[in-house]
């Protein structure tokens, strides 16, 4: 059973890495899973905040930062050394076949993907904590992680589970801590 989810996983990287190749998505893939590339989106939800929210906002950009902090550890130091999967750029049964549009594989494991860990923890966690602020317009937030997620495989630095994996524990930290941040301040509101 293990073996046949591997093989899918594999199977839907090569859809996705190999199958959907395309020249403008070979251009832009690179640079969607960048966090710098997402600096001005970052940037103007702390000005957001900081504009919009008053003595909360500083309460709520620390909780944001608490969420990728404990994303990222979690992901990093727990669940990649604890399951160990080689990502498919350093998959050597992979080595003929992958496409790599990005020049750096990292040698850490590749299970769970913190990309996908890391953004879908802030997605949640803006999602939770602005629903009625931004309402509709927070599925956004869901979607640009998804984009990310999407990269990730697309460039050929992780497999389909790994960010599938990162996503699903990214909206559990996400939901905590957003959840946890309106039970004690509030829900945030624009007046």
């Amino acid at each position: 059973m293990f073996k046949k989810l591997i093989d899918f996983d594999k199977y839907l990287f090569g859809l996705v890495n190999q199958k959907a190749s395309n020249p403008f998505f070979d251009f832009i893939m690179p640079f969607i899973r960048q966090p710098l590339f997402w600096v001005p989106l970052y940037f103007f939800i702390i000005l957001f905040a900081i504009y919009n929210f008053q003595k909360k906002a500083a309460i709520w950009i620390g909780f944001m930062l608490i969420t990728v902090g404990i994303t990222d550890s979690i992901s990093s130091r727990v669940f990649k050394p604890l399951f160990g999967r080689l990502r498919p750029c350093n998959n050597p049964e992979l080595s003929e076949s992958i496409r790599l549009l990005v020049d750096h594989c990292g040698q850490n494991g590749s299970f769970t993907s913190s990309h996908a860990t890391n953004h879908f923890g802030i997605a949640v966690f803006i999602f939770i904590t602005l629903e009625k602020v931004w309402g509709k317009f927070n599925y956004l937030f869901i979607l640009w992680a998804t984009l990310i997620c999407f990269a990730q495989v697309y460039v050929g630095v992780h497999f389909p589970f790994d960010v599938f994996g990162g996503a699903i524990l990214g909206n559990i930290i996400g939901f905590a801590t957003g959840k946890y941040f309106n039970k004690k301040m509030g829900c945030i509101e624009i007046n």
